[in-house]
């Protein structure tokens, strides 16, 4: 098993690493220790990769995942899991802002709390925050779903599209266009799945379910106000 000090060895030589792996590759499970808050951490990673980190890393953290299994013992900066195609990071402390940003597969947990514009214009990606999320959370939050076992901040949700958003606690104010929606059977069943997977012990039906209006999809003079 293959570990990275990163006081000692250039970041380049990790990702550089796992950037050369194929199907047939030995090495499936990577440590790097000392990360002391490096940017971009494991990004680009593309094959069925294990990566655990042991410690706080900077912004882009496992950004342009595509397959690999990331775990961050400690919390990430701004960006972690950007751009995210498959695979799973988990995020064992806090996220900063915009973790997941315009993520089209795979699942990130965060365990602690994730910062401002959490899931924003997300397209596909899974997130699970065991804590709160800050404002303007899945601004413009195309597709996939957002599970937020706290609270959320001022905005939910502004100006989205098909995105689902589950939230436990309380929601400060929904941005233009969002709206509660009912939670249908089919939605506890899928919330049931995404607690699972991320490791949640939380009741579905303590949720309440965030979805578009469907008023702003295309220009209307009634809607003026909400643009």
């Amino acid at each position: 098993m293959p570990v990275f000090d990163l006081s000692v060895t250039p970041l380049r030589d990790l990702n550089s690493a796992l950037h050369g792996l194929n199907d047939g590759a030995n090495d499936t499970v990577f440590e790097v220790t000392n990360p002391r808050g490096h940017h971009a951490v494991a990004v680009g990673i593309n094959a069925p990769v294990t990566v655990k980190v042991h410690g706080s890393v900077g912004y882009y953290c496992a950004g342009m995942n595509d397959g690999g299994n990331v775990t961050v013992h400690g919390s990430a900066g701004p960006g972690v899991a950007e751009n995210m195609m498959s695979g799973t990071v988990v995020i064992e402390g806090d996220a900063s802002q915009y973790a997941g940003a315009t993520g089209r597969g795979g699942l990130l947990v965060v365990k602690g709390n994730a910062a401002s514009r959490c899931g924003i214009s997300m397209k596909g990606i899974d997130i699970v925050v065991h804590g709160s999320i800050g404002h303007m959370s899945a601004f413009m939050a195309q597709a996939g779903n957002l599970v937020v076992l706290g609270d959320a901040g001022e905005a939910l949700g502004d100006s989205l599209y098909e995105a689902r958003l589950f939230v436990r606690g309380s929601v400060k104010s929904l941005g233009a266009d969002c709206i509660e929606k009912e939670m249908r059977p089919e939605h506890l069943a899928l919330l049931a799945d995404l607690l699972a997977r991320a490791g949640a012990d939380a009741d579905p039906a303590s949720f309440r379910r965030y979805g578009s209006a469907r008023r702003l999809y295309t220009f209307h003079i009634d809607n003026a106000d909400a643009y």
